[in-house]
């Protein structure tokens, strides 16, 4: 692979240097920071070879290439001066939700220093396996040397964690790395251990400081420069600026690490205890539940990026209890059992370059980096993702009812079995290596089956045709049995519009079929209508999804825009009711499409077959520009 001109032609289809205002990397994706994502050419990027997927969420654009994606990385800030904006800061883009917001930033901060903890992590466990074995002892000074090497980075982590959440609050980074030392420094850990022993009080100017040790901690940290962004703004604009270099570092830091020392760090502590002790409950009353499901929805959570949240709280909770059950469990065994799905597909299917493509993505699954599995295949097929969840759930089960616990974290795989090896016994370890191979199993039997090779959606489109001629002969023939043909149902368009293929819908639940297969309408008109004869199942509270069934039992999912539940049922009205009957054409929801244009928001419809598994094939019928009540998907059962 000539990764210069991978990164030459990455780099000029996210819109030019001019467009990136910033880029980092973690295993196995570019992750950029755009000014304008409508720059990017989203679609030539997915057809360049090296490339496995795009997504655009959480406030990155994610360019996925695999375990070759640091080679890529340094080819494009060969050919650029992207490295000098690494440490930049940059607004979020203006329509990210909140909720994307609160991703990207975890996102920012965690993912920097997954190899400072993977690597301090692994160190532990290569101790407690010499410990296991009686290679040696915790007094030898062979441990002791190697326990502090292993310590430093996760005692330091305040210190990591305060240079790359500066970064995201734009704060300058290493004021950041400062307040994390603050909290670190060895008087003020002296200065706790005698509070602690003899009851005395710690005090600056008589505001109380709390007797709390900070190292490992994570929450205090993040607050403390959360503020830290605030007062150096403030500092910055009071400042003259012929003095501003001295004075903008000189309050930051006082006020900040002040008010650290005195309000955020004993309250992110106690925050961080209550969190890591309601996981230590929810272990004793049902551990098993958490991993369970982890390990069904982690390809959902992954793709989405919302699986951030889960590994900060399982990197605060090997900080404060010395273990994770929550992140690190379900997800080791969905990732083997991606990796599971794919190798069931590359045994079945007779295309060469899936069979390679599969083969590969399957083994660099198993060992514990799934996006390439993700990207290429699970999400691009239903019996892979069925057989992913499936194993993932029962993996999941398993750590959970056992008791598994991760120590040192890692990307959960076969390469982070050793992660589970701690105080001083091998259980966890024997628990999870049950486990990578049970999903590893069980995902691949299940895929397997389900799985048939699928045809283009050009190679289909005929069977529409024959399927019509063969219902119209049933018709007029009574007397042939349900061998001798295939019935079919027609969904009609709720509104005016341009039909779209599902995949090209800004959104990779849709765009991947993952809710089920149908179309999207570009809308004209906001007056959204039944397409069915049956019932309305459910219109959401925020009355921008609709569900529907049919008198035969086809489920049906409308969604008036994308990330439209955000404005809380603002430009939208209610016409009709959950539970009443529809015919085709009643009205159902009104929607004011220009007012929910202008607030930033795609107003493209997807309308998908919720059940699409208990149906034969779902077709759309070739419409372009449509009317209300034309025929726009054909159900064949």
């Amino acid at each position: 692979m000539d990764y210069k001109d991978l990164g030459k032609t990455i780099l000029e289809n996210v819109g030019g240097e001019a467009n990136v205002n910033e880029l980092t990397h973690c295993a196995t994706r570019l992750r950029f920071k755009l000014a304008d994502t409508s720059k990017a050419n989203m679609e030539i990027l997915k057809n360049t070879p090296g490339v496995v997927g795009v997504v655009n969420k959480g406030g990155q654009y994610q360019v996925i290439i695999g375990s070759d994606v640091g080679k890529v990385y340094r080819s494009i800030n060969e050919q650029s001066n992207l490295e000098s904006k690494t440490g930049a800061t940059s607004e979020a883009p203006e329509n990210q939700t909140r909720f994307e917001k609160v991703i990207a930033a975890i996102s920012g901060i965690f993912t920097p220093i997954l190899p400072v903890i993977t690597a301090a992590g692994l160190i532990k466990a290569v101790l407690s396996i010499l410990t296991v074995l009686k290679i040696t002892e915790n007094t030898d000074m062979n441990y002791q040397i190697l326990n502090f090497i292993g310590d430093a980075g996760f005692y330091f982590l305040p210190i990591f964690i305060g240079g790359t959440a500066a970064r995201q609050f734009k704060a300058n980074p290493y004021l950041g790395m400062l307040v994390g030392a603050i909290f670190l420094h060895p008087n003020f850990t002296g200065m706790v251990n005698i509070a602690k022993e003899t009851g005395e009080g710690i005090s600056l100017f008589g505001l109380p400081i709390q007797a709390v040790g900070y190292s490992s901690s994570v929450i205090p940290v993040i607050l403390s420069v959360g503020l830290l962004g605030y007062v150096e703004r403030f500092a910055d604009r009071i400042s003259h600026k012929t003095v501003k270099f001295f004075t903008v570092p000189l309050i930051a830091t006082l006020f900040t690490g002040v008010i650290g020392l005195t309000v955020l760090g004993p309250l992110g502590s106690v925050l961080g205890n209550y969190l890591a002790d309601f996981f230590r409950w929810l272990e004793t009353f049902g551990g098993w539940v958490v991993p369970t499901v982890v390990g069904t929805f982690s390809p959902l959570l992954v793709m989405t990026g919302t699986h951030y949240g889960l590994v900060s709280i399982g990197i605060n909770n090997r900080a404060t209890i010395g273990y994770d059950t929550v992140a690190s469990n379900g997800m080791l065994a969905s990732n083997v059992a991606q990796g599971g799905a794919a190798l069931a597909i590359a045994f079945k299917t007779k295309d060469t370059n899936k069979k390679a493509m599969a083969s590969s993505a399957g083994l660099t699954a198993i060992m514990g980096i799934t996006e390439p599995a993700l990207f290429g295949v699970t999400l691009q097929n239903k019996a892979a993702l069925t057989g992913t969840m499936i194993a993932g759930g029962i993996g999941g089960f398993i750590m959970g009812i056992f008791g598994a616990r991760n120590y040192a974290g890692g990307s959960p795989g076969l390469l982070s079995l050793g992660s589970y090896i701690g105080e001083n016994t091998l259980h966890s370890f024997y628990v999870a290596a049950a486990t990578l191979v049970i999903s590893v199993i069980v995902s691949f039997v299940v895929t397997y089956i389900l799985y048939r090779d699928e045809e283009t959606l050009d190679a289909v489109q005929p069977v529409e045709t024959t399927t019509a001629q063969t219902v119209a002969t049933a018709a007029a023939n009574p007397s042939a049995t349900h061998s001798d043909f295939l019935t079919q149902d027609s969904i009609v368009a709720p509104m005016a519009g341009q039909v779209v293929p599902l995949s090209q819908v800004d959104d990779p639940i849709f765009a991947q079929a993952i809710l089920g297969q149908g179309v999207a309408i570009m809308p004209t008109d906001g007056l959204i209508k039944s397409p069915i004869n049956g019932e309305i199942v459910t219109i959401f509270e925020t009355k921008h999804a609709i569900g529907l069934r049919t008198d035969e039992g086809i489920e049906i999912l409308i969604h008036i825009g994308l990330d439209t539940v955000q404005l809380k049922g603002e430009h939208f009205k209610q016409l009709a009711q959950a539970g009443q009957r529809v015919t085709v054409g009643t009205p159902i929801v009104e929607a004011d499409l220009e007012a929910i244009k202008a607030a930033g928001y795609d107003i493209i419809t997807p309308i998908v077959i919720t059940n699409t598994t208990d149906f034969s094939e779902i077709l759309s019928t070739g419409e372009d520009k449509v009317n209300a009540g034309d025929s726009i998907i054909k159900v064949i059962k």
